[in-house]
């Protein structure tokens, strides 16, 4: 035969009674606040609606319902406070939380690594700027052979492109003189000739 077991509940402690009324005030703060969003959300509808609407009854009906829920909810709210006062009372009750221990280098270093960065590197980046203006604003002076080079260059190349232009006239008038019909009819009749070729008389000799 089974023996029951009997299993002893031991109280709670101070602190997790402290811990307990906290998440209450925090739980009825949000119940608080969902109240008023929903009475700020009635109480715009009532002010768009006309006074004869049938749909304003009801809207009032429940914005007084949830007034009176919201002055339940604060005074359970000052109960509450009241009750933290008390547990907080209490020794053991409030813990007081070790400080988070700091990883990596402390906040000083920053500032003073900051500081470094301003008051050195900052002058030298503005004077390696002005270095690099001043070189670039330095025009070197232009040679004058070079110059004479480049503008006979220029001449031979504006004389170039007009004998081209002359040979493409030339090119273009013969091939237009072919394909043409009459010009290519009138070169074409008849029968070669032979060429007569004149001759030359001796020049006379001088006394």
């Amino acid at each position: 035969m089974l023996t029951p077991i009997a299993i002893t509940q031991s109280a709670p402690s101070a602190s997790s009674i402290y811990e307990g009324f906290k998440a209450q005030r925090q739980e009825l703060r949000n119940q608080l606040n969902d109240l008023e969003g929903t009475r700020s959300a009635i109480a715009g509808q009532l002010e768009d609606m006309p006074a004869s609407s049938p749909e304003r009854k009801p809207l009032e009906t429940r914005l007084t319902d949830i007034d009176s829920r919201i002055t339940s909810v604060d005074q359970r709210l000052a109960a509450n406070a009241m009750d933290i006062s008390k547990a907080a009372a209490i020794p053991g009750a409030v813990v007081e939380l070790p400080p988070p221990i700091q990883q990596g280098p402390p906040e000083e270093a920053y500032v003073l690594g900051g500081l470094f960065m301003i008051l050195v590197f900052f002058p030298l980046s503005v004077a390696w700027a002005r270095r690099i203006w001043r070189r670039s604003s330095a025009v070197a002076p232009f040679p004058r052979e070079t110059g004479d080079r480049l503008l006979r260059m220029e001449h031979a190349l504006e004389a170039t492109a007009e004998e081209v232009e002359r040979i493409g006239e030339g090119q273009r008038f013969l091939t237009r003189l072919f394909t043409e019909g009459e010009g290519a009819r009138a070169i074409g009749a008849g029968v070669a000739q032979p060429i007569e070729r004149k001759s030359v008389k001796a020049p006379e000799r001088l006394p």
